[in-house]
């Protein structure tokens, strides 16, 4: 399952994912915006979708892609990554095992954005001791 929420900056590029989404038969729930609200905040968004990502996978969407991805890694288990380019994607998700994809809707283009979500959610991670030894750490850290 697939996660996916936006604020009224990211909204519409979130339609546009929506509908990738959708034709290429991914399951997948969005959890807002679901009208363009310029009062929104993505923090709202962007935790609901940490929230909800369990074993599953989200997109967040801010204007930056920033404020959603510090929001988005704030919910325990989540491992969220701003991405930028589709090679950068694909070292997070098959090193670091990003759940969490950010994007950044005022600096991205449509075709941009797909790619980087298509490679987000087609890449695997490697279950090398090293990248697990890496993300215990990090759980360790968040458990306190």
């Amino acid at each position: 399952m697939i996660f996916i929420g936006a604020d009224h900056r990211g909204f519409e590029l979130k339609a546009k994912i929506a509908k990738w989404l959708a034709g290429r038969g991914y399951e997948f729930e969005d959890l807002g915006a679901y009208e363009r609200d310029t009062s929104d905040d993505y923090v709202d968004y962007a935790i609901a979708v940490g929230e909800r990502v369990g074993a599953g996978r989200g997109i967040v969407i801010c204007g930056s892609g920033v404020g959603a991805d510090i929001a988005a890694n704030k919910v325990e288990g989540v491992r969220c990554g701003l991405g930028w380019e589709a090679d950068q994607v694909y070292a997070a998700r098959k090193d670091d095992n990003i759940n969490v994809l950010a994007l950044a809707s005022d600096n991205i283009e449509e075709e941009k954005a797909l790619r980087l979500v298509e490679t987000f959610l087609e890449t695997e991670f490697v279950q090398t001791d090293r990248y697990l030894r890496r993300i215990e750490k990090i759980s360790r850290f968040e458990r306190g």
